[in-house]
């Protein structure tokens, strides 16, 4: 009797054992929605003037001639006069870099069309940094009284805008904040904790039409104005609200 019942409690062991390893039956969990965020997204600008320290401008000699070889000796011999003036006036080798040096042959033609000649067109044109703007408009006389004959557009610019793009970011992010605080107190609601935060900056430079050489003919410097910039921010803040 007493083997009877040692053998009945070891197959209920096994049987327990077997239960426990065999696969477990999935739970299911009820997981409830979280209520969508609320937010309150707002936009504010912030903005800077400067004033202009600095000038970039393309100065070049254009020269044509029948012969390639002269025409390129009396662009050589006018660019190198023109590079001499710049270099008196201050403005550094590496405030100086050739940017085009191009020779190709121009037909000459009538008015049927008809090609009566040959003649070769080199141009040689250098971009020339200036730092000190109270100077440019006495080198722009100079160059071209030394034979540069091709003046394309001035862009003026701040050398180093890293302060008034930090001031401009801080109005932007103030102004926004501001509206934010006007709306939630109008509508009765609270600011919660600054979601998102994007922004763009704005620094474009100033450019104008160059004078014409012809401009000097008289021998007088053309006056130039470099004016005022202004640097932009625009900062976009979600916030969520309480």
């Amino acid at each position: 009797m007493k083997s009877k019942i040692l053998f009945l409690i070891a197959i209920l062991v096994t049987a327990s054992i077997l239960v426990a390893c065999g696969p477990s039956v999935p739970s299911t969990i009820n997981v409830q929605p979280q209520p969508p965020l609320r937010t309150i997204t707002v936009t504010g600008t912030g903005k800077v003037t400067l004033t202009p320290d600095i000038a970039y401008i393309t100065i070049g000699v254009n020269t044509q001639n029948a012969s390639a070889k002269d025409a390129v000796a009396q662009n050589t011999t006018q660019a190198t006069a023109v590079i001499n003036v710049i270099k008196q006036a201050g403005i550094a080798d590496k405030d100086i870099q050739t940017t085009d040096f191009s020779i190709y042959p121009q037909q000459q033609t009538d008015n049927n069309g008809k090609v009566l000649s040959i003649i070769y067109v080199v141009n040689n044109s250098v971009y020339v940094t200036v730092r000190d703007l109270t100077k440019l408009g006495d080198l722009l006389d100079k160059v071209v009284q030394s034979g540069a004959n091709n003046i394309n557009s001035i862009t003026f610019d701040v050398a180093d805008k890293s302060a008034a793009l930090t001031q401009a970011r801080k109005a932007a992010v103030a102004e926004a904040q501001k509206q934010a605080t006007e709306l939630t107190q109008a509508t009765g609601v609270s600011l919660g904790e600054v979601q998102t935060i994007s922004y763009s900056d704005s620094t474009p430079p100033i450019t104008l039409q160059a004078p014409r050489a012809a401009d000097f003919a008289a021998g007088s410097s053309v006056p130039i104005q470099a004016g005022s910039m202004q640097i932009m921010t625009t900062v976009t803040i979600v916030y969520a609200l309480k």
